[in-house]
C-alpha cells in the first residue's frame, strides 16, 4: 500500500488568501507499477479549510464523508502524472530521480507535487518511520524564483551528494514558521515544503542525525519547482508519530 495527501489552496482576496490546507488522503495498492485499487478520503484539514475559508467539496468526490473506492486510479490524480507514452516521459521521470521501474503513479506525484496550471491542487507523500523512528524522503527545493541571482547561480551549480545544511525561520512573512536550505558556506538556496514544517522541528532534538543531500540538479527546461532534487534523512523522538497532525486523519473509515 502506497498513500500521498492531496492539499488545496485558498484564492486569493479570502480571509486566508493563498493558504495551503491537506484536504484529503490517497492508498493505492500498487502492482508492477500499476494500480490494482485504490482510496480517496477527506480529510479534517478539509473540514477545517471549509470552515475557515468556504472549501466546497472537489467536483470528483463531492461528498466530505464518503469512502470512494476505484479499481483504478482517480482522474484527478491520473491527470497530474505524465503518461508512460510520451516521448518525454523518460526525462520527466529522470527529473523526478526515479527509474522506470520506480516510475508508478503514486511514486511520481509523491516527488512531483502534481502541479497544474489548472488547479489550486497538489499532492506529497505520506512519510513512513521505521521502528527505530528514521525515515527518508526526496522532494524538490521550493522557492527558488524567489531568491536573488547570486543566491540560484550557486544553487544550480550544486554537485550530487553536497550536504545541506538545515535552520529554522521563524518570522517566515508566508507561513510564520518555515525551514530553509542553505549550501555549506550559509548561502541560502530555499525552502522545505510546508507540509514537513512541523515534523522536521520536532526532530531537530536528533539533529546529529538529520542530513539533507543533493539528488540531482535539473538545468535546461526543467520548470524551476523542480530544478533541485534533494534527499532528507532523519530520526522521530521516540514519542513523536511522523505527520500526526489532525488535518492528516480521514474524516471516515
Amino acid at each position: 500500500m502506497k498513500s500521498l495527501f492531496l492539499a488545496w489552496q485558498a484564492p486569493e482576496g479570502c480571509l486566508k488568501s493563498r493558504a495551503w490546507f491537506p484536504i484529503g488522503r490517497l492508498d493505492a495498492e500498487v502492482q508492477q507499477s500499476r494500480i490494482s485499487s485504490c482510496r480517496f478520503r477527506y480529510t479534517h484539514g478539509a473540514e477545517r479549510a471549509h470552515r475557515e475559508v468556504g472549501f466546497e467539496p472537489l467536483v470528483s468526490f463531492p461528498h466530505f464523508k464518503v469512502d470512494y473506492r476505484s479499481e483504478k486510479l482517480f482522474p484527478i490524480f491520473q491527470n497530474r502524472v505524465l503518461s508512460p507514452k510520451r516521448p518525454d516521459f523518460p526525462e520527466y521521470i529522470d527529473w523526478l530521480g526515479l527509474t522506470e521501474e520506480q516510475a508508478d503513479p503514486i511514486s511520481i506525484l509523491s516527488v512531483s507535487q502534481g502541479l497544474r496550471l489548472t488547479d489550486n491542487l497538489q499532492t506529497f507523500p505520506k512519510v513512513e518511520a521505521e521502528p527505530d523512528g528514521s525515515f527518508q524522503l526526496r522532494f524538490f527545493v521550493h522557492g527558488l524564483r524567489y531568491l536573488n541571482s547570486s543566491s540560484k547561480e550557486k544553487a544550480m551549480t550544486l554537485q550530487p551528494g553536497a550536504k545541506l545544511r538545515i535552520m529554522i525561520e521563524v518570522n517566515n512573512p508566508a507561513t510564520r514558521l518555515a525551514v530553509t536550505l542553505h549550501t555549506e558556506d550559509y548561502t541560502m538556496i530555499g525552502w522545505a515544503p510546508r507540509y514537513l514544517v512541523d515534523d522536521l522541528v520536532t526532530c531537530i532534538g536528533n539533529a546529529p542525525q538529520i542530513e539533507v543531500t543533493v539528488v540531482k540538479i535539473n538545468q535546461g527546461h526543467a520548470p524551476p519547482n523542480q530544478a533541485i532534487l534533494v534527499e532528507y534523512s532523519g530520526k522521530a523522538p521516540a514519542n513523536h508519530d511522523l505527520m500526526s497532525s489532525l488535518d492528516l486523519f480521514p474524516l471516515v473509515g
